[in-house]
């Protein structure tokens, strides 16, 4: 007789549209709002700038999970990039605050170019003031998403989507043996690599099928906005606003692995109105997944700053653009900055999060799109998706093909300083990571 009671019940829920829990898993979110103005630098170009007024809100969106004994948090910053540095003490305090553990904590950037400064890179350094914001806007953010934890168990939903449209691959060969960097040059070979649409949603939802939350994942340079010369979350933070704002729940943007892809063929606004159809559209179709657990790895990994020869260096970066004398200088400060650097060994963060069968992997960088897919291929869960600069930055993960080709992301600068081959053993490590996970619980 229970039996038969307890199919009746998946029955109704199946008929009406309603959720069904999985057993133990909460879910809270908290949003922070960066206060930001004209006087300040805004990163994403080579040359300081600034810029007049704002498009959209600039945010923290904080997305925390509990199922006991494991919780963990997932934050998303509307800002270019943000390394260790500032975000280790963050997550300190967090753990010191909330209870959960700061190995527990993924912290990734959207990579909007049209906030403040928070890292030293290129011609301009952090804007003390906004990075201390955003430092206090993240610790805000993931209280506020514990503080809200819901009472009742919720439902975990996911769809595979796609958007093939808005990003391609830009690292384009030339007919001079150059690598396109981001010129609207119309004599092209061919793509040198590849570019990722998938588009998975993730949703949380109660048992009356009310969404808690929303968690996408696309992989393209978030440049672009509605109006251009302002500040803005990009085209990325934009859609989310608007997906949040229709379907009234709080919206957390994860950008993939896109170190090598951007579209320059789209405007901001066109980006915009594309992401938030396919988002809308797979929210549509998102399907039941058990949570069985919650579970995180998160560990340092050690690598190098790369060896280098200034005079192939400077001709690499004249020969592309010798008419913009300030560029080619911006580079040559940065090499003269990180000359003494050469061979040091640093350390930084890999991290990864199960949820479910789903796999989230935190990269501190900006990962290659084929190292992407290594890992996506290579991983023992079928959903894997990356989340890079994440709980830190070290500058453009190519891969050897990338380097062997040359071109911007591979130039020597505080944008791009790991030796060969470090995107690679990324990748080793991570998959080792995700085995480790798939072979049992590691806590």
């Amino acid at each position: 007789m229970k039996k038969i009671l307890i199919f009746l019940f998946f029955a109704l829920c199946l008929r009406d549209g309603l959720s069904q829990v999985s057993v133990g898993l909460k879910v809270g979110t908290g949003i922070s709002e960066l206060e930001a103005d004209d006087s300040m630098v805004i990163a994403g170009g080579i040359l300081s700038q600034k810029v007049s007024g704002q498009d959209g809100k600039l945010r923290i969106v904080a997305v925390v999970l509990e199922k006991k004994p494991v919780k963990l948090a997932i934050v998303e910053c509307d800002i270019l990039m943000i390394d260790r540095q500032r975000l280790d003490p963050v997550m300190a305090e967090i753990e010191k605050s909330t209870g959960i553990p700061a190995t527990n904590v993924l912290i990734s950037c959207t990579h909007t170019h049209h906030a403040p400064s928070t890292i030293k890179v290129h011609d301009y350094c952090p804007d003390e003031v906004f990075t201390r914001r955003v430092q206090c806007g993240i610790v805000e953010a993931v209280q506020k998403a514990n503080t809200n934890l819901s009472m009742e168990d919720c439902a975990f939903k996911l769809f595979l989507g796609k958007e093939e449209t808005v990003g391609r691959n830009s690292r384009w060969l030339l007919p001079d043996g150059q690598i396109n960097w981001i010129s609207p040059a119309n004599e092209f070979v061919r793509a040198t690599g590849p570019f990722d649409p998938e588009l998975p949603v993730f949703t949380f939802s109660d048992s009356a099928g009310k969404l808690l939350a929303l968690i996408f994942n696309h992989s393209t340079h978030n440049i672009g906005s509605r109006q251009r010369g302002t500040r803005s979350p990009g085209f990325y933070g934009l859609a989310a606003q608007e997906i949040e704002a229709e379907l009234n729940c709080p919206v957390c943007f994860l950008k993939g692995a896109s170190g090598s892809t951007h579209n320059i063929a789209l405007s901001g606004n066109e980006c915009t109105q594309r992401i938030k159809e396919a988002v809308l559209d797979a929210n549509n179709h998102t399907q039941e997944r058990v949570v069985n657990r919650l579970a995180v790895i998160k560990r340092p990994f050690k690598f190098k700053v790369r060896q280098f020869d200034e005079t192939t260096e400077d001709e690499a970066v004249r020969r592309y653009d010798r008419s913009n004398n300030d560029v080619v200088r911006v580079f040559r400060d940065m090499r003269k900055m990180l000359a003494p650097q050469c061979g040091q060994e640093r350390e930084t963060w890999l991290q990864v999060v199960l949820i479910g069968d789903v796999a989230i992997v935190g990269v501190p960088g900006e990962l290659f799109t084929q190292l992407g897919l290594d890992i996506k291929n290579l991983s023992p869960f079928r959903y894997t998706y990356i989340a890079e600069l994440a709980n830190d930055y070290i500058g453009y993960l190519p891969d050897l093909t990338g380097f062997k080709l040359g071109g911007y992301q591979v130039w020597t600068g505080y944008h791009s300083y790991v030796e060969p081959g470090t995107g690679e053993r990324i990748v080793d490590e991570i998959v080792a990571m995700l085995k480790e996970l798939a072979g049992g619980d590691p806590f």
